[in-house]
């Protein structure tokens, strides 16, 4: 393949295309504007969805790697209702079709898999524009460019590069969300590490809800969900996901999809693009469709007390 690759945002949805195209010999460099791998903390457990996951990682050729990162029992799930009597007690039996890991561990996973220097720490993007022949420039915030022949989009819900293609901006859901751990729960704060259990917890009420879940180490990283009206606050590239799990299962197939697509027409982007598009645009927006009904708590109705 002749033509140069750029990737903006080293995220999972960066960084396996990034991958992907190493596998075949293509070359690729991925910009972030964050200052390194462990700039932040990289998020909380990840369920690796059947029909999605496992692809992305077989053409990453990371499957071994990452069934070292599994953590055994994290399938198990409790749900109870607003009053907190148990409604299910699932224990993880080993036969769950969606592996928990630590996203921060499969992100690191996919950047140990590339060559040094293909990703670039601390290049904020400021602005993308095309210079013709099919080519695009992207300023970073110190004012240096980057000119490239194939520019891929995989910075997140405020993506700097989904304004070539769309003006469609995010929109609010009507949910907010606040997140914290417990550290050494089983020790500091035994009555709730005894109501998540071995995995997750989602306790639900119609507008509301609590969700937690079992990390490393005794951690509970636990969530408040509410479904509320904009005003109620103060003030991912293609698509963007609901809070459902589904967002970072979908990015590392779509990307996988676009690397292996690439592969397959080196000498021909618009081919390859195309059939990339042709099959990731119904499946996304299907996602999108069903994605109302599987987030964890409903926007349809609320109660403003418990």
């Amino acid at each position: 393949m002749t033509t140069d690759v750029t990737v903006i945002g080293a995220g999972l949805g960066g960084r396996t295309p990034a991958r992907v195209l190493h596998v075949h010999g293509i070359p690729a460099t991925v910009y972030e504007a964050e200052a390194s791998a462990t700039a932040r903390t990289q998020g909380g457990m990840l369920d690796i969805h059947e029909d999605s996951g496992p692809s992305a990682l077989q053409a990453a050729g990371l499957t071994d790697e990452f069934r070292g990162l599994v953590l055994e029992g994290r399938q198990a799930m409790r749900v109870l209702d607003r009053a907190g009597s148990i409604l299910l007690d699932q224990a993880d039996d080993g036969t769950g079709g969606s592996p928990e890991v630590l996203r921060g561990e499969l992100r690191q996973m996919l950047l140990d898999s590339l060559p040094a220097n293909t990703v670039r720490w601390g290049h904020k993007v400021s602005g993308t524009r095309a210079v013709g022949e099919g080519r695009h420039q992207v300023t970073f915030a110190d004012g240096t460019t980057a000119t490239t022949g194939l520019l891929v989009g995989a910075d997140g819900a405020w993506s700097r590069v989904r304004p070539l293609l769309s003006d469609t901006t995010p929109e609010y859901i009507g949910m907010s969300g606040v997140e914290t751990y417990l550290f050494d729960a089983d020790t500091h704060h035994p009555a709730g590490a005894k109501a998540v259990g071995g995995g997750s917890l989602f306790a639900l009420a119609p507008g509301k809800g609590f969700l937690a879940h079992r990390e490393q180490g005794g951690t509970l990283h636990t969530y408040v969900m509410l479904a509320r009206p904009r005003d109620w606050f103060a003030d991912d590239a293609a698509h963007l996901s609901l809070p459902n799990g589904e967002g970072a299962n979908l990015a590392m197939y779509d990307a996988a999809e676009l690397g292996k697509a690439l592969a397959a027409h080196p000498d021909d982007v618009e081919t390859a693009l195309t059939e990339y598009e042709q099959a990731m645009f119904p499946r996304s927006a299907a996602a999108a469709t069903e994605a109302p009904t599987s987030t964890s708590c409903s926007t349809e109705t609320t109660h403003p007390t418990a």
